[in-house]
């Protein structure tokens, strides 16, 4: 797996492995690279995983095993853009954990890792010339918890 220049590190809690197998569960094009392990006089014992080369999507992440010290939080989430109402089902169904974190295509899935699965068509949607339209899907939208592809572009059309 070649290096990105850019990538994102996700740290767990002692649990990089099990969150690894679950994404690569989930995402289909999942590729699984490197692993490290922990030496002598780590903070987790000698042998144990320290950090795991994930790709999805094309996105290169870093697990890394640590400890409770750092959280998830909302504040960062990942975008995945559907190419249809069949893919959003699918990646809200895999990856959704906590109903009532549920918002406006936002998710939480059992790591704690915030997600916004959305059609590909939203962008344009809400960035549309004309400005009622893309109000009018903004006020759809917040109707919603997973993103229906159907009513906002009924949205969109008045």
């Amino acid at each position: 797996m070649a290096q990105q220049k850019l990538s994102t590190c996700l740290w767990f809690n002692g649990n990089a492995k099990e969150a690894v197998s679950f994404y690569t569960s989930v995402f289909k094009d999942a590729e699984v690279g490197k692993t490290a392990y922990y030496s002598e006089g780590a903070p987790l014992p000698k042998g144990t995983v320290l950090t795991i080369e994930l790709r999805l999507l094309g996105h290169d992440f870093v697990a890394l095993n640590a400890g409770p010290e750092f959280n998830f939080t909302p504040a960062i989430s990942f975008v995945i853009n559907c190419k249809d109402q069949e893919e959003i089902d699918y990646y809200w169904h895999k990856l959704s954990a906590d109903p009532a974190y549920e918002q406006c295509g936002w998710l939480k899935d059992k790591f704690g890792i915030s997600w916004q699965v959305v059609p590909a068509i939203l962008n344009e949607m809400m960035t549309d010339q004309d400005e009622s339209k893309s109000e009018r899907v903004m006020q759809a939208l917040l109707k919603m918890k997973k993103l229906n592809i159907e009513v906002l572009q009924k949205a969109s059309k008045g």
